[in-house]
């Protein structure tokens, strides 16, 4: 792993090493996620156990009885769809008010979140995926392996029954 403290050079730019960024928010801790519980990460570290896979914004059921999560290939209306990313991510909350805002205690129960989200998986004790970019080093690789919703999806604002909808293929 290497730390970066300014521009990149030409070789750095094109490693595949993981690498940490320095600044005063977020100290250089060599593969954190393994050393820090959740609730002792900087802002920094915790935005970036995201790894971009969107399966969160998609319209999910759980079954009353078995307690199972079913999800659909509907998307919120912020979801975008190749870069899976949220297109206002900083007003979602004002924009969407059943967004959900990870933070330790709302990951208390993360059954309803994805078995691949690096937020539960660390929550459960799990460790993170090879392809998750913190690992990997690739941001694309969630993408490229099918760990993402890219491509696969419709915005909520084309479908009137999201439960005509439902997926196996989310994880």
């Amino acid at each position: 792993m290497s730390v970066v403290t300014g521009p990149l050079s030409a070789a750095a730019q094109t490693s595949t090493e993981p690498t940490i960024d320095v600044r005063p928010d977020l100290a250089p801790v060599a593969r954190f996620w393994e050393q820090l519980p959740l609730t002792a990460m900087k802002a920094a570290q915790w935005e970036s156990l995201c790894d971009g896979c969107g399966k969160c914004c998609l319209a999910k059921y759980e079954d009353a009885d078995t307690g199972h999560m079913h999800y659909t290939d509907v998307a919120c209306f912020l979801l975008d769809h190749h870069s899976c990313r949220c297109s206002d991510y900083a007003q979602r909350a004002e924009r969407v008010p059943d967004c959900v805002t990870l933070t330790p205690a709302t990951l208390a129960d993360p059954r309803w979140l994805p078995q691949t989200c690096a937020y539960r998986l660390l929550a459960e004790g799990r460790p993170l995926p090879d392809w998750h970019p913190l690992v990997c080093g690739d941001p694309a690789r969630v993408h490229l392996q099918g760990h993402s919703v890219s491509g696969r999806v419709r915005c909520e604002r084309e479908v009137k029954d999201p439960l005509l909808h439902l997926v196996d293929w989310v994880c």
